[in-house]
């Protein structure tokens, strides 16, 4: 894989974990010998485990073989490589569902993992996807959003419960697929609340009637949330919610904004999807503000955040913003965990990102965080 710019580099490298040590007493029964070894090597396996984290790279698609709408779009035929990348390289495909349950039961993501999404049900899901999807029988999450079903180059309800008898797996996407943190001209934040709640139990009624099923996971419209609108979906009941900022998912994930790559536009090709298949994760055990709403446009926003020592070499961590901007990243009171990240000058557009990646410090492998940020007015209100 080819090697990302560099930035600027910060701390001596940090200090290797300690691991246990072998047990010697030659004084103790041969019995209480072997016990104490065996279970000096579980722990020892248990501290290994938890240096390096196991992630879930999870992607997102809409469009499949249509042109004309270039920015959510994939050809077909690098679809079909990138599916069969997966097979020959052996990586285990999951359905998202049974990634959050791993990760609700605290249990370990298994290594090589990745997980297929598409949001919008456009038709092309099932004439370009479905049957590469068939022939490898890999899993997939189809986020639906109520009000577009049965509409021109949407799939109807017929055609999404032939899809669920073929064991797709369905997610709520919301009733409307509107700018869900936004508030309308002159409403108050508890009728903002009470329309989005409305909004999303809405779609959930259309599934029970028409799929007779209740969608378990939640995608956020143009992957945008705040973290009113996180309280809203787990009030719901959801299991886990997904977004569009890019990152992979590891154990100690917040559940209700989990990170997808997005494979469309110039970012659907084959070559990048093997790259964010290698990604493995920067794990943020801590970050602030977690509410991506930018509350001063004027000034570009500031993100303070902590990575656990998961073999990154956080001398090298790197940062990205979108457009013509650059950020820099400076450890807080000579911290070896903890930074502050701030761009150059003011973001730009709706949505943007923050990007880190580091390097490991014993393997070829880069780490990769995203944290988005929203400017909006109408999202200013609440």
């Amino acid at each position: 894989m080819g090697s990302y710019p560099q930035g600027t580099q910060y701390h001596p490298a940090l200090s290797p974990q300690q691991g246990p040590h072998g047990l010697t007493d030659r004084t103790v029964p041969m019995k209480t010998f072997w016990l104490k070894l065996v279970f000096t090597l579980l722990l020892l396996v248990s501290v290994l485990s938890t240096s390096c984290w196991a992630g879930a790279n999870v992607f997102l698609y809409h469009r499949f073989g249509e042109p004309k709408y270039p920015s959510t779009n994939i050809g077909t035929d690098v679809f079909a490589a990138q599916l069969a990348y997966l097979q020959e390289n052996n990586y285990r495909v999951l359905s998202l569902r049974d990634i959050v349950s791993r990760l609700r039961r605290g249990e370990a993501l298994p290594e090589k993992c990745a997980a297929l999404s598409v949001d919008d049900s456009f038709t092309s899901f099932l004439t370009g996807a479905m049957p590469l999807l068939r022939k490898y029988q890999y899993p997939v999450t189809l986020f639906v959003n109520g009000d577009a079903v049965g509409a021109s180059g949407y799939l109807s309800w017929s055609q999404l419960r032939q899809l669920v008898l073929e064991g797709v797996e369905i997610g709520n996407h919301s009733m409307s697929h509107d700018h869900l943190v936004d508030l309308r001209p002159g409403e108050t934040r508890a009728a903002w609340g009470q329309r989005v709640r409305n909004d999303i139990e809405a779609a959930q009624e259309l599934f029970e009637r028409h799929l007779k099923m209740t969608p378990a996971l939640f995608a956020y419209p143009y992957g945008e949330y705040s973290q009113e609108l996180i309280e809203i979906v787990d009030d719901l009941g959801f299991e886990a919610a997904f977004a569009q900022q890019s990152g992979v998912i590891h154990e100690t994930h917040q559940l209700m904004n989990l990170p997808r790559f997005p494979m469309g536009g110039p970012y659907a090709t084959a070559k990048g999807f093997i790259d964010k298949l290698q990604m493995e994760p920067l794990v943020v055990i801590e970050e602030s503000p977690l509410d991506p709403v930018v509350r001063d446009p004027q000034l570009p926003p500031r993100l303070r955040i902590r990575i656990a020592a998961d073999g990154a070499d956080l001398r090298r961590l790197n940062c990205f913003v979108q457009g013509d901007n650059s950020c820099t990243v400076t450890a807080v009171d000579g911290s070896d965990d903890t930074f502050e990240v701030v761009a150059e000058k003011p973001l730009t557009g709706r949505r943007n990102k923050y990007t880190l990646t580091a390097p490991g410090l014993t393997d070829q492998g880069w780490r990769w965080y995203s944290h988005l940020w929203i400017q909006s007015d109408a999202a200013l209100e609440r």
